[in-house]
């Protein structure tokens, strides 16, 4: 198959990893594989070099597929987009991100794709928006939705929100978990020693770790908000927070920290490669991820696979994989109290936390792997390209 993704921005993230190995697992199974995304820039890094390092993968910039809301730049990336599968005959195209998802299945189902595919690994509208542009999101999900035969969600949750706003059918949509190179994360524990001195972390410090962009809605300032008492109470040699990861928020974030009087006490990584991830959350004692809004938190089920106990945000999918008493523990969303008190629970009986962090990696370890994404994403295409209506005009919804 002639398979063509579509990406908003190819920055270091969960949605643009996800992307890529589906593109590289394509390739490995023999499938001609292209890559689209829009101009890169900014603190959170870029995928593209490790991209085009592959050499199997045709990698299209679109100049004008921005991720806010530009009616004349979206006019031209439609315009792209639209020349580029024209020129290109993908017999997939596979879009993700809310300005790739919604441009992109207009111009392919224009063009009468064979088959037209979307991913939604986190929707764009959300409670903590206007209601107008709230109304916006959605009225566009509900167009792009009559223009794809399939829509994958990373988690039940995401279709559950988006039947509920009456974007696309059931019938329409499937889960396919979000997949990682699960080898390293798994044998990260051999890197914790080294990690731990590299950052400069006694043997004796809990050191409380999260991942994510520095940006709003990830909840750093929670974690201040609740961290912030502990760390006055304990010592250095006792309590650490670890932030991995870099974003627009980062100058923000450390005039507070240093307003607090608690800059010392927070090892700020910057950008670091994806390669590096296993061995940070491996150096970490608890992973906590309090963002406000996800698809799946890939960042949870990272630290699951390192073993490593983890509480969240209990928003969108993390639930279904940070379970509460099982795998993890989640706390509500936007409380900083409810999460001081987790922190102190959970640090309070390691061995019990270690136990439910075990628990979570064996439940993890299969189901987040990408050759089993990609093979289900495979078979998803071909599903499609053998239906009677495949091929010429697709049916209308």
């Amino acid at each position: 198959m002639r398979i063509l993704h579509l990406s908003t921005r190819l920055i270091v993230g969960g949605s643009q990893e996800n992307t890529l190995l589906s593109c590289i697992g394509s390739a490995d199974q023999g499938h001609q594989v292209a890559l689209a995304y829009g101009p890169i820039y900014g603190p959170e890094g870029s995928l593209l070099p490790r991209a085009q390092s592959d050499g199997r993968i045709a990698c299209f910039e679109v100049p004008d597929m921005v991720r806010h809301v530009a009616p004349l730049r979206d006019l031209r990336c439609f315009r792209q987009i639209t020349q580029l599968i024209g020129d290109w005959k993908p017999d997939v195209v596979h879009t993700h991100s809310s300005k790739a998802g919604i441009l992109g299945r207009f111009a392919a189902w224009r063009l009468h794709v064979p088959a037209v595919v979307h991913t939604v690994h986190g929707l764009p509208f959300h409670r903590f928006q206007s209601r107008a542009v709230h109304r916006a999101f959605v009225l566009a999900e509900r167009m792009a939705a009559r223009r794809c035969h399939a829509i994958v969600s990373v988690a039940d949750s995401m279709t559950r929100q988006a039947l509920a706003e009456g974007i696309g059918v059931a019938s329409q949509y499937s889960t396919i978990r979000s997949g990682l190179d699960t080898a390293p994360f798994l044998n990260a524990h051999l890197l914790r020693a080294a990690t731990r001195d590299r950052l400069g972390v006694g043997a004796s410090v809990t050191v409380i770790a999260t991942l994510g962009r520095l940006a709003e809605l990830k909840g750093h300032d929670d974690l201040i908000t609740a961290a912030l008492p502990l760390l006055h109470a304990r010592g250095r040699d006792q309590l650490m927070l670890l932030w991995i990861g870099d974003g627009w928020w980062r100058e923000r974030l450390e005039r507070r920290l240093e307003r607090e009087g608690i800059r010392d006490r927070v090892i700020l990584t910057g950008l670091v490669p994806p390669n590096e991830v296993p061995a940070l959350l491996a150096a970490s004692d608890v992973v906590v991820h309090p963002s406000w809004r996800e698809g799946l938190p890939r960042a949870v089920v990272q630290a699951l696979l390192c073993a490593r106990p983890v509480i969240a945000a209990d928003i969108d999918g993390a639930s279904e994989v940070c379970k509460a008493g099982e795998t993890g523990w989640l706390v509500p969303v936007g409380d900083p109290l409810r999460l001081r008190a987790a922190i102190e629970q959970v640090t309070a009986d390691m061995a019990h936390a270690a136990r439910l962090a075990a628990r979570g990696q064996v439940e993890v370890r299969n189901d987040y792997d990408t050759a089993a994404m990609v093979n289900r994403l495979l078979a998803l295409y071909r599903e499609i390209l053998e239906r009677p209506t495949a091929y010429g005009q697709p049916t209308q919804r």
